[in-house]
């Protein structure tokens, strides 16, 4: 095959797998605690020729060959601030809330947006439980939220207190998106580490608010008209 054409079609993969993770973004953009990412792209190179040792040239004989997408990086960064509702957590500086999933494994997540189940149980929007559990009775009269995680649930004569942990990760971009506002624990992502808000590096909470998507709008359409462009220069290659 022409080595020109194969280095135009692998620069044509490349600037589609940059389209599909611009559009993911823009799709997401009101997503809450949703996290934007960028496709990290990588050179292939190979060596034209063999040299004798005696030869001394000013430059070698490699020349590039093609280019590949080596991953998608999710970029943390903080988003801003949303409504003001009852029962939602919004996270300040590193870390991600803990949830149960149905076979027992634990996922994690930024998006402190909480409902109650039949049980009384703060669940996801998709019914995963907050872990540790935490139940708010049907009697209840007020529900408190500190900044380091102690949720006071005030009855009519008594006053539950129970506690929000916090996980952080030494590599946040690590964690492998599984959808429904979900991470997983990966290899690339190290172990979590599992804390109080506001000890040993992890966030701190404030009630009443959720983390937007951290998408920029107005810099992604930036990125898919340059993408665009650069798409349609390999495509016009003779």
């Amino acid at each position: 095959m022409n080595r020109s054409l194969y280095i135009a079609a692998t620069d044509m993969n490349a600037h589609q797998a940059q389209m599909d993770v611009i559009s993911n973004n823009l799709t997401n953009v009101g997503t809450n605690g949703f996290k934007g990412s960028r496709a990290v792209m990588q050179d292939r190179a190979s060596t034209g020729g063999e040299l004798d040792a005696a030869d001394e040239l000013p430059s070698d004989m490699q020349g590039g060959t093609s280019v590949q997408q080596i991953v998608t990086e999710s970029l943390y960064t903080q988003g801003n601030l949303t409504d003001r509702q009852l029962a939602r957590y919004r996270h300040q500086r590193p870390g991600l809330l803990q949830v149960t999933m149905p076979d027992g494994s634990t996922a994690y997540t930024r998006d402190g947006s909480f409902q109650t189940n039949a049980q009384g149980q703060l669940v996801t929007s998709s019914g995963y439980l907050l872990n540790p559990a935490i139940t708010i009775p049907q009697n209840t009269t007020n529900i408190t939220v500190g900044s380091d995680g102690t949720v006071s649930v005030k009855q009519a004569n008594s006053t539950t207190v129970s506690l929000i942990q916090i996980a952080t990760f030494i590599n946040p971009p690590g964690l492998d998106g599984r959808g429904e506002n979900l991470f997983s624990e990966t290899a690339s992502s190290g172990a979590p580490n599992v804390s109080q808000p506001g000890l040993n590096g992890a966030g701190t909470l404030q009630q009443g608010y959720t983390e937007a998507s951290n998408v920029n709008v107005v810099q992604e359409l930036v990125n898919m008209i340059q993408t665009q462009c650069a798409h349609m220069k390999s495509t016009a290659r003779p």
